[in-house]
């Protein structure tokens, strides 16, 4: 019997990561940083889809970030074995497309497994058990989704719904950030997983519901993907890419098939999506404070604090995060997630692109 062949990795790391501002910035976002580990998001996250039954991962990157991309992947010991850059960032259903036209390319029968760059998977070999479960299904043309099992009931993650039984189940609905009490009611039925974005496909199964779908998407994201410019293990998608309309994959492509089914994966999942997330995620003192870099607190409670040299000085307060990153100081409440994804969109509305 021939060996089942290797399950390409891709890497989506084209996130801004903008509620971590100012530590994710243009330059530099969120992925390529060291959060809750030794290693940053992205190394991390190569590193746990190699073995035997992995190929060299896939990244998909803007151009600006392709030479940062593969010096972190090299040092973690994970040389990519492309690099596709993006000449403009169009969302998850674009850059989904054009990795599986790639992969195509390769193989059409070739099997990819699709992950956001800059999360946190805390049980590695369950993992590797979901993605060996739906392996077979993703073989027979579906695409099959990584559900993951929720620790609560969160309002800020998008959840999907299976019917069937077994291991591989279909997808009935999706359900894009419930309010608290849908989402309690979600928690508690066990037909309901979390959407982190994790996707097991065939390359040309995948690209056959693209283009039957979403027409658009697929026909600029193969027509970037055709017309790139390939310097080394540079995949420079063509301004083609730009045509396609800016969209998640989720709205274009899942949302529409009969062909998503959805495996249930408790891999201790967190996306580190905002400095609230973090701090939940960070040691913390016999108060609850995170601190990180020459900080001195005094009867302070549950609250975060980063700097990258300038002392701070917390003193009296709770519930707060302090960030002083690279010459900007940013205030917040470490229970308003999307505060600073606001402050961000202020400073955009300023001109004061610096600091971006």
């Amino acid at each position: 019997m021939a060996e089942p062949s290797k399950i390409i990795p891709v890497l989506m790391s084209g996130g801004a990561g903008t509620r971590l501002w100012p530590l994710s910035r243009n330059a530099k976002p969120k992925q390529f940083h060291r959060l809750g580990g030794d290693n940053t998001l992205i190394q991390d996250t190569a590193r746990r889809l190699t073995g035997e039954g992995f190929a060299a991962p896939i990244v998909i990157c803007a151009a600006r970030h392709a030479d940062l991309a593969r010096e972190q992947l090299v040092d973690a010991g994970v040389a990519p074995q492309a690099l596709i850059t993006e000449p403009a960032p169009r969302n998850t259903a674009p850059a989904s497309v054009a990795a599986a036209a790639f992969g195509a390319e390769i193989d059409p029968e070739a099997l990819m497994v699709l992950m956001h760059a800059d999360n946190l998977v805390a049980d590695v070999p369950a993992l590797h058990a979901a993605i060996a479960a739906g392996r077979a299904a993703a073989e027979a043309g579906e695409i099959v989704l990584l559900g993951l099992k929720p620790t609560g009931p969160a309002t800020i993650y998008g959840y999907i719904q299976a019917q069937g039984e077994g291991a591989v189940r279909k997808v009935a609905s999706f359900v894009e950030k419930p309010d608290l009490a849908t989402a309690q009611r979600f928690v508690a039925d066990p037909n309901y997983t979390w959407n982190g974005g994790m996707f097991l496909f065939k390359a040309g199964a995948f690209l056959a519901e693209a283009r039957r779908l979403a027409p658009e998407v697929a026909a600029a994201a193969e027509a970037a993907v055709k017309g790139a410019i390939r310097t080394g293990d540079v995949v420079a998608l063509s301004e083609t890419f730009v045509a396609s309309p800016n969209i998640a994959i989720d709205v274009a492509v899942m949302e529409k098939t009969d062909k998503a089914s959805v495996v249930e994966a408790d891999i201790g999942w967190a996306d580190v999506g905002n400095w609230g997330a973090l701090w939940e995620l960070s040691p913390r003192t016999e108060n609850g404070d995170a601190l990180d870099g020459d900080v001195t607190a005094v009867g302070t409670r549950n609250s975060l604090v980063r700097t990258d040299g300038p002392p701070v000085i917390l003193a009296g307060v709770e519930d707060i995060v302090v960030v002083v990153e690279n010459g900007v100081v940013m205030v917040t409440r470490r229970d308003a997630p999307t505060a600073v994804r606001d402050g961000v969109e202020a400073l955009k509305a300023k001109g004061r692109t610096e600091l971006l």
